[in-house]
């Protein structure tokens, strides 16, 4: 379970939001909406443990995450708006690495079909560098197909994909969630999810 308690957050002389509390247990869906500047990047590197609030704490299964440090950091997937990519690396290389940072060793068989899944098969060894932005963002896609974490923390991602690339990470994020996971979604895009978990909060 993630816990929020009376949450606040302050960026040089103004207040993006106060008194912010809300809970997500496994399976549940939180969908941030809001203006650019209305607060919900700086909320997303506070659940992160990126960022510090003025106000309140975030709990992990009943601990404050300040206090969890590496074991809360294993237990989440943060994609923000430049995706985590390396240029210098393949697509493939970059699966590979991201993996075994977070402690995990892939397979051929398990990277490759993370890449053919998110429709990147061909560009495996392409250089990153060489992707279009939707490719780079489906990239990003399979690192979340890959990764073991519990809770998704996904800032825009719906940014820079097309309508299949769209319908390919509701198709991710929904099978998260039936299998237990949780997912924190800013966007200004609807994704048009349908989940029992499913909740919604409005920062201005």
């Amino acid at each position: 379970m993630l816990e929020v308690l009376n949450l606040g957050c302050v960026r040089g002389n103004r207040r993006l939001f106060r008194d912010l509390s809300f809970s997500l247990e496994a399976g549940g869906f939180l969908e941030l909406r809001g203006p650019n500047g209305g607060g919900k990047t700086s909320l997303m590197r506070i659940l992160c443990g990126l960022a510090t609030p003025a106000e309140g704490e975030v709990r992990w299964n009943g601990t404050n995450i300040r206090q969890l440090r590496e074991e809360y950091s294993a237990a989440i997937a943060y994609v923000a708006h430049l995706n985590g990519v390396k240029d210098e690396l393949t697509a493939r290389e970059n699966l590979i690495v991201s993996e075994r940072v977070a402690g995990n060793t892939l397979t051929v068989a398990e990277t490759e079909g993370a890449l053919e899944r998110v429709g990147l098969g061909r560009q495996r060894h392409l250089a990153a560098r060489l992707l279009s932005a939707g490719q780079r963002r489906r990239l990003a896609l399979a690192r979340l197909l890959l990764s073991q974490a519990k809770l998704w923390i996904l800032d825009e991602m719906l940014t820079s994909l097309d309508d299949a690339g769209i319908a390919l990470a509701r198709e991710l994020i929904a099978e998260h969630l039936a299998g237990g996971g949780l997912t924190i979604f800013a966007t200004h895009q609807e994704l048009d999810l349908i989940s029992e978990g499913a909740r919604r909060i409005q920062l201005s």
